[in-house]
């Protein structure tokens, strides 16, 4: 069905993007990295933890790792997979931004953890007074938006697993069927394969639902001709997959036809966009002139494309790099984004043909093959 599952990401590769980062950091000035419980935790240190109302994270500097742990939750950290270091703990009557202020003590820039929640950087800026710090997310992004050749293969099995469940899925597709029923099969099926906790999100619309770029509320039932998208992914080891059809049962009219097959130009002049050293608008760019040339839209209008053509994936389903206007950002080995330059006739019916690249030594690689034809949503 596809390959064998690879191996989780190692301690090894962590201590490397310390090491990388830590050279950024010293590059710019920087004294300290605040992580707080997000995914940039698990990408440098294993450590997985929702974020709540207490800080949970680690303190990187040049030459350390510290935990910062709420008192009672330290036993449970202990149990969990995360890079040695020293683990610092605050009690409930206790500031947390405190203990972080006396690990890096009155000197130096620190950058925060981008995804850190607003009352967290209130309290740092009382501890540490706010001309000391700074965004971080540019340090962190530079190095999680260029993905290994092991996070590769886990997203690219990550793909292979969504794709096959979609083809299932696409299998008992037949009128009568509920959104809902395809929605419960899909979730499933993504465990049956090994999904982390099953579908991390499904979409499924028929008819005029589709025209939503996020679906409909409430349940829809599939009718004769209905338009069908499905969007949907899981995860492994942390990594996510994300992929998207948009087909009909049995043969289009020509007005679904026609579009279809723009969507799929569109979808296509991306991919060609693709190149190394490319900004990542020019591939929104691309995706607006073919629909430009079907004298569709312009720019956000519809009939056509009402948002960015992609974005960076990896252990957030959402991540740099962002394919949308303006972004001048060149892409590099590595870089893993969405091609889903989505076509949108309101009222009537939306197209969604969502395949993966990501960008190797010698230029743009799908990580799945895009569909066929409206009638034909897999390569295979």
């Amino acid at each position: 069905m596809f390959s064998a599952k690879p191996a989780p990401i190692t301690n090894e590769e962590r201590q490397h993007r310390l090491e990388r980062l830590r050279r950024l950091m010293q590059g710019q000035g920087v004294t300290a990295l605040l992580l707080g419980s997000t995914e940039s935790l698990r990408y440098f240190t294993g450590l997985v933890w929702h974020q709540s109302e207490r800080l949970l994270g680690a303190v990187i500097t040049s030459t350390s790792l510290h935990y910062i742990v709420p008192g009672f939750e330290k036993s449970r950290v202990d149990t969990l997979p995360h890079l040695e270091g020293e683990v610092h703990i605050w009690q409930e009557e206790e500031s947390p931004a405190a203990l972080v202020a006396s690990l890096i003590g009155d000197k130096g820039r620190v950058a925060l953890d981008d995804a850190l929640p607003l009352f967290i950087y209130h309290s740092l800026a009382k501890a540490l007074g706010q001309d000391r710090l700074l965004d971080g997310g540019a340090l962190i992004s530079s190095l999680r938006s260029r993905k290994s050749s092991s996070e590769i293969a886990i997203i690219q099995y990550a793909m292979d697993l969504t794709l096959e469940v979609q083809k299932r899925a696409h299998g008992i597709m037949k009128p009568g069927i509920r959104a809902s029923e395809v929605v419960r099969f899909i979730d499933e099926q993504h465990r049956e394969l090994g999904g982390e906790g099953g579908s991390y999100f499904c979409i499924v619309s028929f008819g005029t639902a589709t025209s939503l770029p996020h679906g409909a509320d409430g349940d829809q039932t599939l009718q004769e001709g209905d338009v069908i998208l499905v969007d949907t992914g899981t995860r492994i080891d942390g990594y996510h997959s994300d992929i998207t059809r948009t087909c009909v049962l049995d043969e289009p009219d020509a007005d679904f036809a026609r579009a279809w097959a723009i969507e799929r130009e569109a979808q296509q002049a991306v991919f060609d966009a693709a190149k190394p050293g490319a900004s990542c608008g020019s591939l929104d760019d691309a995706a607006r002139s073919v629909l430009a040339k079907h004298e569709l839209g312009p720019d956000y209008a519809l009939p056509g494309l009402p948002h960015r053509a992609g974005h960076g994936l990896g252990l957030e389903i959402h991540e740099a790099p962002y394919i949308v206007r303006g972004n001048s950002l060149p892409l590099s080995e590595g870089m893993c984004f969405s091609n889903e330059p989505m076509l949108v006739y309101p009222d009537r019916f939306g197209i969604r043909l969502e395949d993966h690249i990501y960008m190797g030594e010698d230029g743009a690689k799908w990580f799945t093959q895009p569909a066929i034809s409206p009638t034909q949503p897999f390569s295979d």
